[in-house]
């Protein structure tokens, strides 16, 4: 089943990708007590999550920022090395990786997909959502191939 507005995020373990090296957090305490810009990508490096999304986030950080979100966050199906990479190459500080290396975060939000086909085995869904304390307010999930609700402006526009 997928997770749906004003359900709770799941708690699973995910690995945030710092510069001291990678940190395991519960996805119950990471979103508690704060909003959260939360983005999905199928994997880093790839050709519409690095021309496109990770960048869209980028540059409108402050805008969302100046809405309320207190953090911005960006989850794939991906290990902390590769996002800490990817977010070192093209994001910013303004962006906390979250990894999700072995699947369970978009398997518990019902969110995946199967990129077999590709090489890339399962990987979670392009997606945004607003968390507000662990809560879902807003998600928006993108159609296969589709890079438009869940850009950092349509985000701006629900904030």
């Amino acid at each position: 089943m997928t997770i749906s507005k004003g359900d709770r995020i799941p708690d699973v373990t995910l690995v945030k990708a710092t510069p001291e090296g990678p940190q395991k957090v519960q996805s119950s305490e990471y979103f508690a007590g704060k909003k959260v810009a939360l983005f999905s990508v199928p994997g880093a490096f790839t050709p519409t999550c690095s021309a496109k999304h990770l960048p869209g986030y980028v540059e409108k950080a402050a805008d969302l920022k100046a809405k309320g979100v207190d953090e911005i966050a960006c989850t794939a199906v991906n290990d902390a090395f590769v996002l800490g990479a990817w977010n070192q190459s093209a994001g910013s500080e303004d962006v906390t990786m979250l990894a999700d290396g072995n699947g369970e975060f978009a398997e518990a939000v019902g969110l995946t997909m199967d990129g077999s086909g590709f090489g890339l085995g399962k990987r979670g869904q392009r997606f945004s959502m607003i968390v507000n304390d662990g809560v879902v307010e807003e998600i928006n999930v993108e159609q296969p191939g589709d890079f438009k609700v869940s850009s950092a402006e349509h985000m701006l526009g629900q904030l």
